[in-house]
Formats: C-alpha cells, structure tokens, sequence
C-alpha cells in the first residue's frame, strides 16, 4: 500500500465482518495504520476491541438509534482527517442498516419504515439500494465526499448476486448511477409510494425535481479518490463448498451462484431437482452433493417469524416429503437468517412426516411466514452464532445413491 511522506493510512471497518476483517489489517499493516473505526452487527464483535480501534455495534437488518450514532461517528472520523490520508475501508454485508446518517429533515424511524416496507414487500437489494442511497448521506459514494479530499480504498466482501461494487453496503465508496427518479420509480413499482412516511416522498419529490443534492456520479472528479475492489464473494465460498463435498466422497453440482426468486418457490423448485435426480440414482455411483448462492426473498403477508433461508428450506421439506436418503440445508453465510437467532434450516424427506406426528402444521406455518418456529419445533434449525464473514446464502442438498451389497 503506498502512502505519501506524512500521509496516514486510517481504518475504516463496516459490515457485519468487520472485526475479523479489521484485525487482519492490524496484523497487515501494524503501526502503519493510524487508528481507526469498526461498526458491526450486535453480537459480532470480539473483545477487547483492537488496540487503537473504536468498536460500534449496531442493529440489522432495520436501523436503530445505534445505527445513527455510527453514521455520525463515521462522519466525524472523516472529518478529523487530513487531505493527505488514506482512507482503508474495509466492506462486509449488512453495512447498509448498520451506520445510517439520515438526509435532513429525514427520520431514524422514516428510514425504518421504509425499509421495512420494502423488505416486506420483497423487493430485490438492488431496488432496497436505490431507495437507501436517496435518503441517507453515507451511501452512493457519500463516504468518498464526507472524506475528500482524502483517497478512500475499499475492500469489500461481496454479501450481493452479480458482485456489483456499488450494491455492497449501498455503496459508499462508489459513484451511483441512479437517480431520485429511479427511488420513485421503486416505490411505484412495489406500491409503495403511498405507503412510505411523507417526509420520504417530499424528499424524493424534491430530488426528482433537482432541489436536493444527487449521489456522487460516475463523471464528479470527486469519484476519481475511490477505488473499490471485491476480494471475495459467493462464487468463492462455493467453490470451496465444492471441494470439501469431493474431499467427502461426494459428486458436486453447481446450481447456480445467482439463485433468486421468492424462498417457497426457490425452495420447491431446488426439491423438484432433487427427487429428478434422486429417481436416477444408480447402484454405485457416488452421493451427489447440489449447491448454490444467491439471495432469495421473502414477501411478506403473514405474522410469523423467519427468514429467507428458512422459509426456502420449509418449502423443500414439504416438496421432499416421504423421499428416502436425501436432505436439504439452506443458510447465510453470516450465521443470522432474518430477525432471529438461526442462520437457516435443515430438512429431509422425514422432516414432514415428523410435523405430523408432533402436530406442526407445515402448510400453515409456510402461508403465516412462520418458518423459524415450525422448524425450531422439529429441531431443524441450524443455530452457527456469528461467523465472522458474509457472503450472502448457500445451499446444499445431499442424495445419497444405493449401496452394492457385497454378498452375491
């Protein structure tokens, strides 16, 4: 890393990686980084906090009153600096929720139910992102404005499909081509610009109409302090998914790095793959281990508690219902699905049958998007605690062929 005579190199750590990924710097770098920020989901920060580092935890995936105070934190480190510093920013997932710094005279709870609103309507991050970039002032290259004219770099692990710089943590560090219009044009097309705070449809009036301030645009010479380059990402965690599965005496196959779509229908879908295959098996050959990445989504129209992952899983339970030797487990790789404890589910074709039998009613379950107690009851969560990375979700289903027996 090149700095100039007297320059500073100053972290800047955010996302919910951005422990580990702080104090692999400091092990990097030692006494050449000259302090530095970490924000993080609650829960996913070691401690003590690394010498010469301040540690901010804050909520995800809606904002809190934390998650202010970290955008107003962030601001202040970027103000205290000096123009000759470089600016080390360190991208995980979820940064988006975790430091927000509203657009005056914009709301935590504005952003909040907006936000909710959108998650719950199952619009895709790219959507959720332009809506965001509009009406917080980090996000959109906001950060590369706030610390000009100081160099920001950015390393980022990719939590989005496709790994596009300026959707990771909404981008902070990268110019962002859309437009107030488009945020509208979101709004519209999920209907839900008649639903959204007031105060948020004035701004984005306003926005449309040129009287507020855009996001930083590729063509600003502000853009040129920024680089952003993606280090790591679902595509990779899959290939080693891929490896450990033939270590293990099992034939991979690749679904798909960009697995989208609503959960349920993710989820039957990856289960009608799963018996195709599972009525080919041959006497002999090895166990086939499915996997993919992406990011389902979920919308929502019952009162239950869940998350993506587990409701993919829920659905492939009762699509496998009755098939023999196979199982299905769907997770994020940050070890939290949703608003819950749980990273995800796992599920095979007795999974149903055991619902029954307990008197967990799964159909129910799935049409109140109550997929983390139906599972939780059937013992089907799978429960990993913070994981210390973020690459969005995987999945993997196990068929298991039949064995030859040795007697003739």
């Amino acid at each position: 890393m090149f700095l100039a005579p007297g320059a500073r190199c100053r972290l800047l750590a955010l996302g919910k990686a951005a422990d580990p990924l702080a104090r692999a710097a400091l092990v990097q770098l030692g006494p050449r980084l000259d302090g530095g920020l970490v924000v993080t989901k609650s829960g996913h920060s070691t401690h003590p906090a690394p010498p010469r580092i301040q540690v901010i935890e804050a909520s995800h995936p809606l904002p809190d009153e934390r998650s202010v105070a970290a955008g107003q934190a962030i601001a202040d480190f970027l103000a205290a600096g000096r123009s000759t510093d470089l600016i080390l920013l360190l991208l995980s997932g979820g940064a988006s929720a975790l430091a927000t710094w509203p657009r005056p005279p914009l709301t935590l709870d504005d952003l909040r139910r907006t936000t909710d609103l959108l998650l719950r309507a199952g619009a895709p991050i790219g959507e959720l992102n332009v809506v965001r970039k509009h009406l917080d002032r980090l996000k959109g290259g906001g950060l590369v404005q706030l610390a000009a004219p100081a160099r920001v770099r950015a390393l980022a692990l990719s939590d989005v499909i496709g790994d596009d710089p300026s959707l990771i943590g909404s981008g902070p560090a990268v110019p962002d081509p859309s437009t107030f219009g488009d945020a509208v044009a979101v709004l519209e097309r999920r209907n839900l610009l008649g639903a959204v705070p007031r105060a948020v449809r004035d701004s984005l009036a306003r926005g449309a109409r040129g009287e507020e301030t855009e996001t930083l645009k590729p063509n600003d010479p502000l853009a040129g302090l920024a680089a952003t380059s993606v280090v790591a990402g679902g595509a990779m965690a899959l290939d080693a998914a891929a490896e450990r599965a033939r270590h293990l005496g099992f034939l991979p196959r690749i679904l798909g790095t960009a697995i989208e779509g609503e959960a349920r229908a993710v989820g039957r879908a990856i289960a009608a793959e799963v018996r195709a295959l599972a009525g080919r098996r041959r006497r002999a050959s090895p166990p086939i281990a499915l996997l993919w990445a992406g990011e389902t989504t979920v919308t929502v129209t019952g009162d239950g508690l869940g998350g993506r992952n587990q409701e993919l899983a829920l659905a492939a339970a009762l699509a496998l219902d009755g098939l023999t030797d196979v199982c299905v487990a769907a997770l994020g790789t940050d070890g939290t699905d949703g608003p819950t404890d749980a990273a995800g589910g796992l599920v095979d074709g007795s999974t149903a049958a055991r619902a029954r039998s307990a008197g967990v009613d799964l159909e129910t379950a799935l049409a109140r998007n109550d997929s983390y107690h139906a599972l939780d009851a059937l013992g089907a969560l799978i429960r990993t605690g913070p994981t210390g990375t973020h690459v969005n979700d995987i999945g993997v289903a196990l068929i298991r062929v039949e064995r030859v027996s040795s007697r003739r």
